[in-house]
């Protein structure tokens, strides 16, 4: 009996090695399966601008916008503050790569009940203006002038590293803007406007591949006049109609977050650095069913396949890994 317990055990283990080794020869035929099916990354490194046009505590949910995506790509990995790395077997520092731009101060609005703070649902689960929000332009600084020049390149000598975007031909570029818009204008702080032709002029200029996403009334509007290859665009409502918003607060007394973005925000909170996520599949994750207006994409620029685009490409940051044996001297020149 003791024998015959001691070849059920063996045969066990046997059975269970043949088992694991399967499971790896399996696997690993699927990443390279998949590695052959998504495009190769032919960028270097990201870029994040967000926006907000709107002034006045009843445009609440325009500042919970964009804080919401800042958010999103910050757990992807663009970095907004200086961080560590190596390049060229050196070591060195990373600079900020997110520009955000907050035409009100919502947190501090005398109207806030809850000082310091902002949210996008009214459960108020997370405060989205935590210490490390970064903010780089911000009430009056939030200009049509100032925007296009940040997208142009063109700005003051004195201006800071951290508001400056400093993108490349190896750049994918994201650029979010949400506010009140009209057919072919965003309106920015009720004072002045940018239009769609002033957009696609600005964003003529050196980057690998760029992805706009507006979410207004009217949105789809702002990417008509655009003529650069490389870019894809979505808007969250179609010409003639309006982007609405979703859920109210009764205690604040103000809409939270708009629709598109709301859908948005719960796709990409499913979304991890290493994820296999595709590009077509964000473009569809807020139908009119849910969004109740008609989110529109315009892929005619882009010269891939959205389906076999990875979320990442733009949403997330390049990352490079180098293993080194010998001493790093830092320079922080």
């Amino acid at each position: 009996l003791k024998y015959f317990k001691c070849d059920m055990a063996l045969n066990l283990m046997f059975h269970l090695l043949w088992i694991w080794i399967i499971f790896i020869v399996v696997d690993a035929l699927h990443d390279e399966k998949l590695s052959g099916f998504f495009y190769a990354a032919g960028h270097t490194n990201n870029w994040a601008v967000f926006v907000c046009t709107s002034r006045f505590w009843f445009n609440y949910r325009h500042i919970a916008n964009v804080l919401s995506m800042y958010h999103s790509v910050k757990k992807l990995g663009i970095p907004d503050r200086l961080i560590p790395e190596i390049v060229d077997k050196k070591f060195s520092f990373k600079f900020s790569q997110i520009i955000m731009m907050l035409a009100d101060d919502m947190p501090c609005n005398p109207r806030n009940p809850k000082p310091g703070a902002l949210y996008n649902s009214a459960f108020h689960p997370i405060n989205l203006y935590g210490e490390d929000v970064e903010v780089d332009y911000r009430g009056y600084e939030v200009t049509v002038e100032n925007f296009i020049r940040i997208l142009i390149g063109r700005v003051p000598t004195a201006t800071s590293r951290s508001k400056r975007l400093l993108s490349d031909y190896q750049s994918n570029v994201l650029i979010y803007m949400t506010g009140h818009g009209g057919d072919g204008f965003l309106k920015f702080q009720d004072a002045e406007e940018v239009t769609n032709i002033d957009l696609a002029d600005a964003i003529e200029q050196i980057y690998h591949e760029l992805m706009l996403i507006v979410d207004t009334c009217q949105a789809a509007s702002m990417y008509q006049k655009i003529y650069s290859p490389n870019v894809i665009a979505l808007g969250s409502s179609m010409i003639g109609e309006d982007s609405l918003s979703h859920h109210l607060d009764s205690t604040l007394g103000v809409y939270m977050i708009d629709r598109y973005t709301y859908y948005a925000l719960g796709f990409l909170q499913s979304v991890w650095p290493n994820s296999n996520r595709t590009l077509a599949e964000f473009l569809a994750c807020c139908p009119k069913s849910k969004c109740l207006s008609t989110v529109r994409v315009r892929t005619d620029l882009f010269n891939k396949d959205p389906s076999k685009v990875l979320i990442t490409d733009f949403f997330g940051s390049v990352r490079n890994i180098a293993y080194l044996q010998e001493k790093l001297e830092p320079d922080i020149a």
